[in-house]
């Protein structure tokens, strides 16, 4: 798994939180007042839905977004801590899943983990960790290749 899939939990928060200050910002404008226009400036009449009714229109869909990205939240979470579950090590799946799954900062993490760990340690076991990963991965579909080769050679000789 890669950074970025990692902290893909963090960003989905990040934007349903956007989404909700939205949707306060629009049922603001929605309970507000509308004076009269007073900029002295004639204006055609309108001929779409009230700005209301679009106001509460755009509402509806957002919240509708936002429990799409709750749903896809929960998906993510649990394909997240099923893969920090599988980390052998105590310490670095300690680590993981409060950066990633919990959302801490990194002097949070070390502060947590405690034992004189600092923010960068903390932070070098995990990225450790996924380049080991990635090596792994890496010399995996080598293997694969190398067998899917052998394989067609042994097929193509038959």
């Amino acid at each position: 798994m890669t950074i970025q899939e990692l902290s893909q939990l963090y960003w989905l928060g990040r934007e349903i939180k956007a989404d909700q200050r939205r949707i306060e910002e629009l049922r603001h404008q929605v309970e507000a007042p509308s004076g009269p226009d007073l900029s002295g400036l004639p204006h055609a009449p309108r001929k779409d839905n009230s700005s209301i009714e679009r106001l509460v229109a755009e509402i509806m869909d957002l919240q509708a977004v936002i429990v799409a990205k709750q749903i896809q939240c929960t998906h993510e979470r649990n394909r997240l801590e099923r893969w920090v579950n599988d980390i052998p090590d105590s310490l670095t799946r300690q680590i993981f899943r409060l950066r990633f799954v919990d959302g801490l900062r990194w002097t949070a993490v070390a502060a947590y983990i405690g034992e004189g760990t600092t923010p960068d340690r903390a932070k070098k076991i995990c990225y450790r960790y996924i380049d080991r990963q990635d090596a792994r991965t890496d010399r995996q579909r080598a293997e694969s290749a190398r067998a899917a080769e052998e394989y067609e050679k042994s097929f193509a000789r038959a």
